[in-house]
C-alpha cells in the first residue's frame, strides 16, 4: 500500500467521523468507526482522539502524519449516524474503492433532513403531548402545540444571525414564557405550568446529556464531561429565558393572570 493510499483511507475515516460527530453520535462510536475503517485496510496502528469540537487521527507507522478536523457546529440527525454506521460495515466487508467511499459519504452528508414544515409541525405535536402527559388539558395541548412551533421558527431565524446556540436557547425559551402567559391571559389555555412544561420539552438537551453520560461511563472523561456540561448549561439557558419573562411579568404587571 502506497503512502497516498494510506492517506486516502485516513481521510475517509476522518470524513465518516466528522459526519457522525456533527449529527449527534457518541464519542466512543465515532472512535470505533474510525478504527474499524482503518484496520479493515491493514492500518493497524491508527490512533484517534475525538472531542465534541475536534477529531485527531494519526498513524505512528506513517512518519508522524496526522489529520485534524475542527467541528464548529453540531446538531441531531441520527438518520445520518445510522447511514454512516451502515457505510462503515459495507466498507469493511467489501472491496469498495476510496473514490466510491468518498462519493457515498458526500451523499450521506448532503442528505436532506425533514422539510422545515414537517419538523416544525411534529415539534408542536411533541410539545402538545408532553403537556397532556404531565396533566394538561386539551386546551393546554393546543397552546403548547402553537407556542412550540413559534419558538422553533424564531429559534431557526435567530440561528441564521447568531452562531451562539446558547443565546438561541435563551431567546426561544423567553418566547415560550411570554406566549404561555399571553395565551393563558386571553383564555387559550388552562394551566400556565402545563403549557410551559410541554412547550420547552423540544428545547431540553436530552440527547446531549445521554451521550455525555455514555461517553463518561465508557471512559471518555473529557468528552463526557464536556457534553454533560453543555447539556447542563443549555438547561440553565432555558431557565434563564423563562425566568426573565416571569420576572418582568411580576415587576410590570404584578404577576396577575
Amino acid at each position: 500500500m502506497t503512502l497516498s493510499e494510506k492517506k486516502g483511507i485516513l481521510r475517509i475515516a476522518l470524513y465518516a467521523g466528522e459526519i457522525m460527530l456533527k449529527n449527534g453520535a457518541e464519542i466512543y462510536r465515532v472512535e470505533d468507526t474510525i478504527s474499524r475503517i482503518c484496520k479493515s485496510k491493514n492500518i493497524n496502528h491508527v490512533n484517534s482522539f475525538v472531542t465534541p469540537t475536534g477529531i485527531f487521527i494519526s498513524d505512528d507507522r506513517m512518519d508522524g502524519i496526522s489529520f485534524i478536523k475542527r467541528i464548529k457546529s453540531r446538531s441531531i440527525d441520527l438518520n445520518k449516524v445510522s447511514k454512516v454506521n451502515d457505510f462503515s460495515r459495507e466498507f469493511v466487508s467489501s472491496e469498495m474503492s476510496l473514490k466510491d467511499a468518498l462519493i457515498k459519504l458526500k451523499r450521506i452528508n448532503k442528505a436532506n433532513k425533514y422539510t422545515p414544515l414537517t419538523r416544525v409541525f411534529f415539534t408542536g405535536v411533541i410539545a402538545g403531548f408532553f403537556s397532556l402527559m404531565f396533566g394538561g388539558k386539551l386546551l393546554d395541548f393546543a397552546a403548547a402545540f402553537v407556542i412550540s412551533m413559534i419558538s422553533i421558527i424564531a429559534g431557526d431565524k435567530i440561528e441564521e444571525i447568531s452562531e451562539t446556540p446558547f443565546l438561541t436557547t435563551i431567546a426561544s425559551s423567553s418566547i415560550v414564557g411570554f406566549l404561555a402567559i399571553l395565551f393563558t391571559k386571553i383564555g387559550f389555555g388552562k394551566s400556565l405550568d402545563m403549557i410551559i412544561v410541554g412547550a420547552i420539552m423540544p428545547l431540553v438537551p436530552g440527547v446531549s446529556l445521554t451521550n455525555g453520560l455514555r461517553d463518561f461511563i465508557s471512559g471518555d472523561l473529557i468528552a463526557g464531561l464536556a457534553k454533560i456540561f453543555e447539556a447542563v448549561f443549555i438547561a440553565i439557558c432555558i431557565a434563564v429565558g423563562i425566568g426573565v419573562i416571569f420576572k418582568l411579568w411580576i415587576n410590570v404587571f404584578g404577576g396577575v393572570l
